[in-house]
């Protein structure tokens, strides 16, 4: 009878013992609430966005804080004087592209300058918007409502002139 109560109690311990791990170790699903929009897809509760979209849920754009008339101050290397002038930026055809004015590093293009969104960074890929031999290339990084520039103007004869910029 001892034999029994004791094998009755090993039992029930080793139930329990299992039924206490195997609940305690069932983790619930972090993702059962959060609903990622886009294509986005959640992991620990955290959504992963598709390029072209961010923010927790995966809801805006990434080109979108882009997109405004802006304020411009570029400087040419070798300098120190300031060239003040405005230029806009505009959705391009496509998720990531953009399109920036003509007014681009003082009106030097007469036809728009595009550019990729890529989360804060902008590029311009080496590019000659007015089929004249003159080409620009480079990359803008947004951070606290401005965008820091640094492009590369490249004549027919290949020289090149660098700037750096920053816009609000």
């Amino acid at each position: 009878m001892k034999n029994l109560k004791s094998i009755l109690l090993a039992g029930f311990l080793t139930v329990g013992t299992f039924a206490t791990s195997v609940f305690t170790s069932c983790n619930p699903d972090a993702c059962k609430d959060v609903v990622c929009q886009n294509a986005g897809t959640c992991t620990d509760g955290s959504c992963s966005c598709p390029a072209g979209y961010e923010g927790t849920n995966c809801e805006k754009e990434s080109k979108a804080k882009f997109l405004k008339n802006w304020t411009a101050s570029d400087i040419e290397a070798g300098t120190s004087t300031p060239i003040p002038y405005s230029c806009v930026i505009a959705s391009g055809a496509g998720l990531t592209n953009v399109v920036i004015g003509n007014t681009f590093s003082d009106g030097f293009f007469t036809n728009s300058v595009t550019g990729t969104v890529n989360g804060n960074t902008i590029t311009i890929t080496m590019q000659e918007p007015d089929s004249d031999g003159y080409k620009v290339s480079g990359t803008g990084t947004y951070a606290n409502s401005s965008i820091s520039w640094s492009y590369t103007l490249t004549d027919p004869t290949n020289a090149t002139i660098n700037y750096t910029g920053t816009w609000n």
